[in-house]
């Protein structure tokens, strides 16, 4: 390694201070320049050989196909051709009975539409509706369980306490299933109703549904029942009650 050396001095006072000798100092400097003259040598040596080894073993070709290869451009895509596909005239197949005959003529005709009129329905007026209290019904109730007990059990007898549905509404009445069951044919039938007046009134009754339909208003609108009327229904005969 060269060393750097800095003098700074201004005179013999100096050089004795620092005991300098020229003559040393230069023959250092000799020595030191032919020291790493040598040292040149010995590596510029060292290189050479090196070289001349590899390309004895061919290093440098093997570098160079070490080396990763710069990338190719793609050949570009081949574009496929369409298909064309030939359009042929081709015979219409008909079958020999309506090949002979004359090809159909097509009139317009104007048919006059009929206008079904449609059942325009009002809608309900339900502020005439009466709605029993609890007390109502429980002294009606009282009532018609005192009739009940005046008729006695010797025929079928039982109480129906009037609902909205059986008086204003649908004017179906649902009947108990088990007075049905026991004293009622298992048929749809006729049955007639027969008030204290004797003044008689077909209903049909629907025995699936154990109920009086058809029938059932005319009744129900002739007595002016309301919610919350107790009815006492007696069977005395098998198509007869009177109520």
């Amino acid at each position: 390694m060269a060393e750097s050396i800095l003098l700074c001095f201004t005179g013999a006072e100096s050089r004795i201070e620092l005991d300098y000798n020229p003559t040393e100092l230069e023959e250092r400097l000799v020595k030191m320049v032919a020291k790493k003259s040598a040292y040149e040598e010995s590596r510029q040596k060292r290189m050479e050989e090196n070289k001349k080894r590899m390309e004895a073993l061919n290093l440098h070709k093997l570098s160079q196909a070490l080396k990763i290869p710069s990338p190719t451009k793609p050949s570009p895509m081949k574009r496929s051709k369409p298909r064309v596909v030939e359009k042929q005239v081709v015979v219409v197949r008909r079958s020999s009975r309506v090949a002979n005959k004359p090809a159909p003529v097509f009139k317009e005709v104007v048919i006059d539409r009929v206008v079904i009129p449609r059942r325009i329905s009002k809608p309900r007026n339900l502020s005439n509706r009466v709605y029993a209290t609890d007390e109502a019904r429980a002294k009606a109730m009282e009532k018609a369980e005192k009739l009940q007990s005046d008729l006695g059990s010797e025929h079928p007898i039982f109480i129906k306490s009037m609902l909205q549905s059986h008086v204003t509404g649908g004017f179906w009445l649902g009947l108990p299933v088990d007075f049905c069951r026991r004293s009622l044919p298992r048929r749809d039938g006729v049955v007639t109703l027969i008030d204290e007046d004797a003044d008689e009134y077909q209903v049909i009754y629907l025995a699936r549904k154990n109920g009086l339909s058809g029938g059932w208003k005319g009744f129900a609108v002739a007595h002016g029942l309301l919610d919350g009327d107790a009815v006492v229904f007696q069977l005395i005969k098998l198509t007869a009650y009177i109520s």
